[in-house]
């Protein structure tokens, strides 16, 4: 699939079918496109947590206030920032901000690549980040930042609503 494509056809999928799994090729894919995501000072300070097990799933579904669906899909992708790696070169600025938007950036590739590789995903930022932490027995200075779940869409909902360009844009 063409980029343009992906990023036109890419939908918050909330419903998975249960009997078709994503495969560890897929997976490697997946990653492979946050590893080649841009960092601030190419520091790639992302960390990620595939998780395949049906009750830590259910664990962080519980966590991202209750959003069951998330324990449906085939695998969960943790996107969490490195912020001690940020802020080796960037300090404060880096914890507080490139470490983060490094994370998302990256984890925005995992999200189009899924949707080329016909996988449906969803982009979870509501969750007790604390209790994550715990769940994934992360260490302190990584943060989860994104919760994905990903698997094969039982139904791919339609495009939302688009503002128009000149509405969020402007040329100077």
């Amino acid at each position: 699939m063409e980029l343009g494509e992906a990023i036109k056809t890419r939908r918050s999928v909330r419903k998975f079918d249960p009997d078709k799994k994503v495969s560890d090729e897929q997976i490697e894919k997946l990653l492979d496109a946050a590893h080649w995501a841009s960092s601030a000072g190419n520091l790639q300070s992302w960390f990620f947590v595939v998780v395949r097990d049906q009750k830590v799933k259910s664990q962080l579904a519980k966590a991202a206030l209750f959003q069951m669906f998330i324990k449906n899909a085939s695998i969960i992708i943790v996107s969490c920032a490195d912020i001690k790696r940020s802020s080796i070169l960037y300090r404060k600025r880096g914890r507080e901000l490139y470490a983060i938007q490094d994370a998302t950036i990256a984890t925005q590739n995992i999200f189009l690549t899924a949707t080329s590789l016909g996988l449906g995903a969803c982009w979870v930022g509501a969750f007790n980040e604390e209790k994550v932490q715990e769940i994934l027995s992360l260490k302190k200075h990584l943060r989860p930042v994104v919760i994905m779940p990903i698997g094969y869409p039982l139904e791919i909902p339609n495009p939302p609503r688009r503002r128009k360009l000149d509405k969020i844009s402007k040329i100077v």
